[in-house]
């Protein structure tokens, strides 16, 4: 207890001085500075303000700031899917489906755009979802027309007057030219016609199969992996790509002519 006191006799009349000195320093010795000094170089600039890669378009490059810094799922089995980045290649697609001067009905932007499938780059670089739906019903526009201009393979039999015989309830149809194709209206119909093996096997050959941006699950397995339905959605884009920039009797006639005629039907 001794030794407390005598310790606090000592450091008592310290203590003002002690106050007195810390208050007479000047307040810019009280900040702390960093032993690091500021660099005065030109900070580096960040890969998504390039010059470079924003002057190139959507769908040569996926967006930068939509890029991961490294892979988080592991590679695909069944090897590396090589897609088509040649120009030349997809005009030469465009010719074969739309004919002679095919690669100008559209833009660059939308020619790219209507072979891209969303598995294509995770949709970073756009898909054909709405081009395709926009497509598919031109399409079933024009197939059902065409159902019901089309000659029925059986019809009400008629009498020697041509008046349609009686049924076995004693009553007698109503029949008129203009329902003569009603009973191929129907949805089975319109599904046969419309398959999606015979779409896709008309892609082929226009080429679409050469030219379609997507990612399968397997690249051993094209087939099992949903080519089908891909090279489907991207015959359906590129109908609405031209409904969307020529106009509905453009894309009436490109149904009509490259899809319909080659799949059994006859137009005037």
């Amino acid at each position: 207890m001794a030794s407390k006191r005598a310790t606090r006799s000592l450091l008592a009349p310290a203590a003002p001085l002690l106050r007195c000195a810390y208050a007479s320093r000047p307040a810019s010795a009280l900040v702390r500075t960093s032993a690091q000094p500021f660099s005065t170089t030109t900070p580096s600039r960040a890969p998504e303000y390039d010059a470079e890669a924003a002057d190139r378009p959507r769908w040569r490059q996926t967006p930068p700031r939509m890029q991961a810094p490294f892979r988080i799922r592991p590679a695909a089995k069944g090897g590396v899917f090589k897609v088509n980045e040649d120009p030349k290649r997809l005009d030469d697609a465009y010719v074969k489906l739309l004919g002679p001067g095919g690669d100008k009905v559209l833009d660059e932007e939308a020619k790219w755009l209507a072979v891209t499938h969303k598995s294509f780059d995770h949709g970073r670089r756009g898909f054909n979802d709405r081009l395709a739906y926009l497509g598919r019903r031109v399409v079933e526009l024009q197939t059902s027309q065409a159902l019901i201009n089309s000659p029925q393979a059986s019809s009400w039999p008629v009498d020697a007057s041509g008046e349609p015989k009686v049924d076995g309830y004693g009553r007698r149809p109503f029949l008129h030219p203009a329902l003569n194709g009603l009973a191929g209206l129907t949805d089975e119909a319109e599904q046969s016609v419309l398959d999606k093996t015979r779409l896709a096997q008309l892609a082929e050959r226009y080429g679409l199969n050469k030219v379609t941006r997507w990612t399968p699950k397997r690249a051993d397995n094209l087939k099992g992996s949903g080519e089908e339905s891909v090279l489907m959605t991207s015959l359906y884009a590129i109908v609405g790509a031209v409904a969307m920039e020529c106009g509905g009797e453009a894309a009436n006639k490109l149904v009509q002519t490259k899809i319909l005629t080659p799949l059994g039907f006859t137009f005037n």
